[in-house]
């Protein structure tokens, strides 16, 4: 397994190395040991599903903030989405900006998402499902989130010809109400 920093700093790309033969691959896709060598989080005990039907489907910018932030594991395990992760950490020198991958079923690869980032992702292929290993467990009082569509953030989504969004992150605020409440920056 290959682990890969990525801007912002804190973000990780695990991408595992198959060990091939006639019957198929065996390939590592996580090691806890390593992540603690690398002083990055390292137990998971609540795990989620979310399948999307169509391509198109958007969901995000998801957080939760302190003392339940959370640290994800995101996978791909059926489909393509285009998977983002934005600096929200009020200190981070890097606050707002954010990374784009793709995850796939095909590339097996796996997105680290540190505390402080909030996560969204775009379907890029009907029925795609995703697989996350989360730090804490979900706590809705400490659930926040920002627009997808912010022009602060300026994420190059993927067109879709119909874009599917929840009423919920529809109603997420803008980058610069996130700054007047959190008290960050300038508003």
């Amino acid at each position: 397994m290959k682990i890969e920093s990525l801007p912002p700093a804190g973000l990780h790309l695990l991408t595992p190395e198959p060990i091939a033969d006639v019957r198929g691959f065996f390939a590592r896709s996580f090691s806890r040991d390593e992540m603690i060598d690398l002083g990055l989080e390292a137990d998971f005990p609540e795990w989620s599903l979310s399948f999307n039907r169509r391509k198109g489907t958007l969901r995000g910018l998801h957080m939760q903030t302190s003392p339940h932030a959370e640290t994800k594991l995101v996978q791909c395990i059926r489909g393509a989405v285009l998977d983002v992760a934005v600096d929200l950490r009020p200190d981070s020198p890097s606050f707002g900006e954010h990374c784009a991958v793709e995850l796939s079923a095909e590339n097996r690869r796996t997105f680290y998402i540190p505390e402080g980032f909030a996560h969204g992702f775009q379907t890029l292929t009907n029925e795609a499902e995703l697989l996350y290993h989360i730090s804490v467990r979900h706590s809705p009082g400490h659930a926040r989130g920002v627009r997808w569509d912010d022009p602060d953030l300026a994420i190059a989504w993927p067109d879709a010809d119909k874009r599917i969004i929840s009423e919920r992150d529809l109603s997420l605020p803008f980058l610069a109400a996130l700054k007047t409440e959190w008290r960050i920056g300038k508003a």
